[in-house]
């Protein structure tokens, strides 16, 4: 399993992005099954609509989280089992991540070996997590 963050789906579904290019590799290989289902936490799903909305439009964001939605590799997952767990991982941390990072650490810890799809380098330095594809820090 593989936690995705909103940096990873917006640059896949955003032409204009420069981590686009990555960002379809990465695709190309999460739906190869090499690291088995995407897990799209909700909070990440309404970023990424409100992101898209804002930078491309209702017909762009539309359009992507129906395909979010519909897509047979991802399982969007409710947050609120999480909500105190990640609560207390945002209010003790050192660095500056959102509280929607935290979930993003707090799942891949939890199911996925800490593995995930994103560009933020905030997440990446988190002590566990790493990048799908190359070993944890």
């Amino acid at each position: 399993m593989v936690v995705l963050d909103s940096s990873f789906v917006i640059a896949f579904h955003n032409e204009l992005d420069a981590h686009h290019p990555l960002a379809r590799v990465q695709m190309g290989t999460l739906l190869a099954g090499s690291w088995g289902s995407g897990l799209l936490p909700e909070y990440v799903f309404v970023e990424v609509a409100a992101v898209l909305l804002r930078k491309r439009g209702l017909t762009v964001a539309t359009r992507v989280t129906n395909a979010l939605l519909e897509a047979p590799e991802l399982e969007l997952i409710n947050c609120a089992g999480f909500f105190r767990e990640t609560l207390e991982r945002f209010q003790n941390q050192s660095d500056a991540l959102s509280f929607t990072d935290a979930s993003i650490v707090t799942l891949a810890l939890r199911f996925a070996q800490g593995r995930v799809l994103t560009f933020d380098q905030g997440i990446l330095s988190y002590p566990g997590i790493s990048l799908a594809g190359t070993p944890p820090q």
